[in-house]
């Protein structure tokens, strides 16, 4: 059987990836899949399907068509894949080895257009090597990208892609930095945003009310209305007084995201503010709208406004932090009548300002919803019918997870077994003098470090298993007790010790004003000891 005779009967898939921020250097997926369908006919391949991530970063290995590809090549429907270059499967040389090891022990071909994929040791360390140095020289581009930043910033240069409200900003022409000019009616508009602020002592919601009564809209935003987040940000920019800056913040993930999903093109969303001292650059001229004295009062203003206002006003509300509204957003606290009546609204309302809420629930009683809780609380705390209850169900939930946790194990170790095999072909090339002993302790160290993480999970893993003992959990007799000292140290508490209670055991409280439905735990002692509500032993625990 000839080579073409061979090529003709493959079926093959195609994988092509852009990132946005790259597009205009490495050219777009369709330029790629035209190289790609090119070679695939100089070769007689036959393309059944195309994966395709357009818009996704290859420092992320999670990638939605590229873990559906992992998925199909499992179930051996084709052949092999074809892909311009090793960088479209992953930037990062370590995240290259673990896709294409795993495609290969699913009997899939991995193909490049560029260059030959590895077929024998000497292969591999050869495409290791370049794949290091091609990472080596990212690294390199970066810090110079960054460094350049940092020099124009420091000689007084505006570093940015878009000007704040009241300035557009001019591009570098013919050799000229880009700049900030002053945008007229905008500045106008800055003008009165301070001075409805500083003379006329308004609030910053009532300042979104006003702009929206006139009609003014912001820049950027899908609603076309001004955020209270985006005023705050306006009237402490002190570009407005001539000092424009860079370098005060750093991105971060999120903690809490509003938005909890599987594929994120940019993991690092949020950004933390550094302190004023540790800015890149923090006076850097600019053409001046608002003079100092102004903006002096403003910020005065703004320290007032919030010391006087009614969400500050301390209320006592039990599951503050802690209960929802059905439609995912948190219920807040809020005391109309100075406090007389107290509520849990649902924050749709303020995240919807000044357009109408989209939620329609109403808010819920405060106080008979604490009484509630609490009741419901101290109920099961004293109760050792329904504490043994918990205790059985703790118990079959733990055994069903010891028991899928083998599977587990056996996907780390299989992972271990391919970090050492990486680590040994560093090694190898070392060896070879392909690179000096600093280089490879520099790629050995973070393949050790994981493999360090990963024997920590199995030892965890096997810890886990040994604790699921009933010795361990505490007896009839004990859970009695502990029921009757429990009944008595919850009488007559005062409010913050509730509150605390109610932090270390309530998760999550999804309210209604028909139903409540509370998710929790409550904790259990090892062996028994007095109870008390400022100092216990506890032990593990397990969520309702």
């Amino acid at each position: 059987m000839t080579d073409e005779t061979q090529n003709a009967a493959k079926l093959i898939v195609v994988y092509g990836r852009v990132s946005t921020s790259n597009q205009e250097n490495e050219g777009t997926i369709e330029t790629q899949l035209s190289a790609v369908r090119e070679f695939a006919q100089k070769n007689n391949y036959t393309i059944v399907q195309e994966y395709l991530d357009d818009g996704w970063s290859g420092d992320s290995i999670v990638r939605p068509a590229l873990d559906q590809l992992r998925m199909d090549a499992k179930k051996k429907i084709w052949e092999g894949v074809l892909m311009y270059d090793p960088d479209r499967l992953a930037r990062r040389y370590s995240y290259q080895e673990l896709v294409m090891d795993e495609l290969r022990e699913a009997g899939i071909e991995v193909i490049f257009v560029t260059v030959s994929a590895p077929k024998n040791s000497e292969d591999k360390i050869l495409h290791g090597v370049r794949g290091l140095f091609a990472e080596y020289e990212r690294a390199k581009i970066t810090e110079r990208f960054r460094l350049g930043k940092i020099r124009k910033v420091k000689e007084g240069h505006v570093l940015t892609t878009e000007a704040p409200y009241g300035y557009t900003y001019i591009r570098k022409q013919e050799g000229k930095h880009g700049y900030y000019e002053i945008n007229p009616t905008e500045a106008k508009i800055v003008k009165m945003i301070f001075s409805w602020v500083a003379n006329d002592g308004l609030t910053i919601r009532k300042v979104v009310r006003k702009l929206q009564e006139l009609a003014i809209k912001p820049q950027r935003s899908k609603r076309g209305v001004w955020s209270t987040s985006t005023l705050t940000t306006l009237l402490r920019n002190k570009a407005y007084i001539g000092e424009a800056h860079w370098g005060s913040s750093y991105s971060v993930v999120p903690e809490k995201p509003l938005k909890v999903q599987q594929y994120k093109k940019i993991k690092k969303t949020s950004r933390r503010m550094k302190p004023e001292e540790e800015w890149i650059a923090s006076k850097i001229p600019v053409p001046v709208i608002i003079d100092r004295e102004l903006f002096s009062r403003v910020r005065e203003q703004l320290k007032t406004n919030f010391a006087l206002c009614d969400r500050n006003k301390k209320n006592q509300y039990l599951l503050a932090g802690k209960i929802k509204c059905i439609c995912g957003r948190t219920r807040g606290g809020e005391g109309p009548q100075h406090g007389k009546h107290l509520y849990y609204r649902c924050n749709d309302r303020n995240y919807s300002f000044p357009l109408s809420p989209t939620c329609a629930q109403k808010g819920i009683n405060a106080r008979i919803t604490d009484k509630l809780v609490w009741d419901k609380i101290a109920g099961l705390m004293s109760s050792p019918e329904l504490l043994a209850k918990q205790v059985e169900r703790w118990m079959s939930t733990k055994r069903a997870k010891a028991k899928s946790s083998f599977g587990d194990i056996a996907i780390v170790e299989k992972e271990i077994s391919k970090l050492k095999d990486q680590e040994e072909r560093y090694n190898k090339a070392y060896g070879a003098a392909l690179f000096t002993i600093e280089k490879l302790k520099e790629y050995t160290d973070p393949i050790r470090a994981r493999m360090a993480a990963l024997e920590s999970q199995i030892i965890k893993a096997g810890q886990e298993a040994d604790r699921i003992n009933v010795d361990l959990l505490p007896t009839k007799t004990e859970t009695k007790i502990f029921t009757r000292e429990a009944g008595k140290a919850l009488k007559n508490l005062n409010f913050e010790t509730r509150r605390a209670i109610v932090l270390n055991t309530v998760e999550k409280v999804v309210g209604t004003q028909q139903q409540l439905q509370v998710s929790g735990y409550i904790p259990l002692t090892l062996n028994h000891v007095e109870y008390k509500t400022s100092y216990r032993y506890c032990w593990a625990s397990q969520r309702r």
